[in-house]
């Protein structure tokens, strides 16, 4: 959000062409050209992000250890995902062992440390690269990792809750077939 002259202007996204264009909420007043504004996060969904940003990699975690398969994309909202893997058949029980899994991960209540490394030594670590493709830039000289602990570290950007507890319960909604074998998981997390 915006904050200016005792008012606030909530922004619902970003447009990216050669600069970033703030989208504010539609009926928000935008502040005049020139006026000096403060930016906040609204914590309740900064929050909400962490802990499914979090949630994204435990899941990452758990399909990687359990089923060897790498990540071909994803999306997440506040508390709702999608991770995509390749993985060429769907075993039986899959959906429930995998959202079993992953609130035990929860209940194991494993820390996430964040660290930096020189992009050397991270890319010394097995597996840093959960992604089908490595999508760290080669200029990128400081690779920022993220470990819960026993279960998953990764070359990774966002923001994460302090432990796997924080993320709270994970319901996997629904497992799509997205062709070529790639199959899609789509995640709840609770309130």
């Amino acid at each position: 959000m915006l904050l200016w002259q005792g008012v606030q202007t909530r922004i619902e996204g970003v447009r990216k062409a050669d600069d970033l264009t703030l989208i504010p909420a539609e009926d928000d007043p935008v502040p005049p050209a020139g006026t000096a504004v403060r930016c906040a996060v609204e914590d309740e969904r900064r929050t909400a992000l962490m802990r499914t940003h979090s949630g994204l990699h435990l899941l990452c975690g758990v399909v990687f250890r359990d089923y060897g398969c790498l990540v071909t994309g994803g999306n997440m909202e506040p508390l709702s995902a999608r991770m995509d893997f390749d993985l060429r058949e769907v075993p039986p029980g899959f959906k429930q062992a995998v959202e079993d899994a992953c609130n035990a991960e929860i209940e194991a209540d494993r820390r996430i440390d964040v660290r930096t490394l020189p992009r050397a030594e991270a890319f010394d670590i097995p597996d840093i690269i959960r992604t089908a493709t490595n999508l760290v830039p080669p200029e990128v000289q400081d690779v920022r990792i993220v470990d819960i602990v026993g279960l998953d570290t990764q070359a990774d950007g966002g923001t994460h809750v302090a432990s796997t507890r924080q993320v709270g319960r994970i319901t996997v909604a629904k497992v799509e077939n997205k062709g070529r074998g790639f199959r899609r998981l789509r995640i709840k997390l609770s309130p």
